[in-house]
């Protein structure tokens, strides 16, 4: 079973040496997305809402682009440089995965690509 390269221009490119996300079998797995918007490459504002937003808004493309649904995530680590936002992240999360709570860790880092404030991903199984 080999691996397949997913990428959608819909979500922006990989800002280093790995990509959007691998397919192997049923399994994908969705590198980290911090809230880059595709068209521009830039963060998607100074703010913590519109970057979690955007962050949110890439992962589901990539799903859609591997053929996933956002019910097909089973796992996501979210890595936050402000802990302290943790409760502002749960009520934009909540929203993007109503109904569908996948197995979940929320870390504090030092520091991010490009300054941003949330870097999320996650591993999704297709059903079909």
């Amino acid at each position: 079973m080999g691996c397949q390269v997913i990428g959608t221009d819909r979500a922006p490119a990989a800002i280093g040496p790995y990509s959007q996300a691998i397919k192997v079998g049923p399994w994908v797995f969705v590198s980290g997305q911090i809230g880059l918007k595709p068209e521009t490459g830039e963060l998607a504002g100074d703010g913590f809402a519109g970057q979690s937003l955007q962050a949110l808004e890439n992962l589901g493309n990539i799903l859609e682009a591997a053929g996933c649904l956002l019910t097909d995530v089973v796992s996501v680590d979210v890595y936050l440089t402000d802990i302290s936002l943790f409760a502002d992240f749960n009520a934009l999360y909540e929203k993007f995965f109503s109904g569908h709570k996948p197995a979940r860790a929320v870390v504090e880092v030092k520091g991010l690509p490009r300054g941003a404030s949330i870097e999320i991903k996650c591993i999704a199984h297709q059903h079909g």
